[in-house]
């Protein structure tokens, strides 16, 4: 089963930019993705609606921002939108697909760059959230929850980290929360299970050559459930078309597809 995910940061753009061409070349069983930036009345056309994928959408009450989606090869069973928290439904930030006994989610977690308020925000989330990622790791399903998490984990994990040790996003504070998640809490990064490498970013600033120079971020995961950490096949970081900030994170698992 091939999932991949991208912070897209506009559908409307990134289709103008070849993404749906792509999608169609790829192939993926499941597709999440983060930032669509559109209500469903903006996506009329055939374009955001592949007839090849069941498409679902969960866009922000606020027009033009946030908002996530997923397609699937596959009929889900149901797809939930939203956890039931009015502050982070009304942005648009999480949505469920069930498939049997599997769960596809696409989550888009807050940045706390723009002000503190907004950091403030995203800490009373993660919060929250490792309660619900708790009950999730015991119900016996088996969980991969895809999205743009705003937190580079660790120092391989970003470019410059000594310059952004008090910058949003790798904080002390939300990487010790990301220790926690893939540690006591067993839940895996799928990437790194099967992947190693230095350098292997997700975003990059549009300011400066951060692109040019590759000064990016990871901060784009495919979160899996302790069950699965045994079916990660491959995993990939697709460069060599720009259809947004963010670069598609690839991961193959030996999961049956229906």
């Amino acid at each position: 089963m091939k999932i991949v995910s991208i912070n897209i940061n506009g559908i409307r753009a990134g289709e103008r930019k070849g993404f749906f061409n792509w999608v169609q070349q790829l192939d993926a069983d499941v597709l999440c993705l983060q930032e669509i930036k559109a209500q469903e009345d903006q996506l009329t056309a055939d374009t955001f609606w592949p007839a090849n994928y069941h498409c679902f959408y969960h866009p922000a009450e606020k027009k033009g921002y946030s908002g996530v989606a997923i397609f699937s090869k596959q009929k889900p069973d149901n797809v939930t939108k939203g956890i039931g928290w009015e502050d982070f439904d009304a942005e648009g930030r999480f949505i469920e697909a069930a498939f049997g006994n599997l769960r596809v989610s696409s989550i888009y977690m807050p940045s706390g760059s723009s002000k503190e308020s907004r950091q403030a925000f995203k800490y009373d989330l993660m919060d929250r959230l490792m309660p619900v990622l708790q009950e999730k790791q015991k119900d016996g399903k088996q969980h991969i929850i895809c999205g743009d998490w705003n937190i580079a984990h660790k120092k391989i994990d970003i470019k410059n980290w000594r310059g952004n040790q008090k910058n949003s996003g790798f904080l002390p504070e939300e990487r010790a929360w990301l220790d926690d998640l893939f540690g006591k809490e067993g839940w895996g990064d799928a990437f790194r299970l099967v992947n190693q490498e230095a350098e292997q970013y997700t975003w990059w600033s549009n300011r400066g050559q951060a692109w040019a120079n590759n000064t990016g971020w990871r901060i784009d995961y495919q979160v899996i459930s302790e069950n699965l950490k045994n079916t990660v096949a491959n995993a990939s970081i697709y460069k060599d078309e720009r259809f947004s900030d963010h670069a598609p994170l690839i991961v193959d698992y030996d999961i049956p597809t229906a």
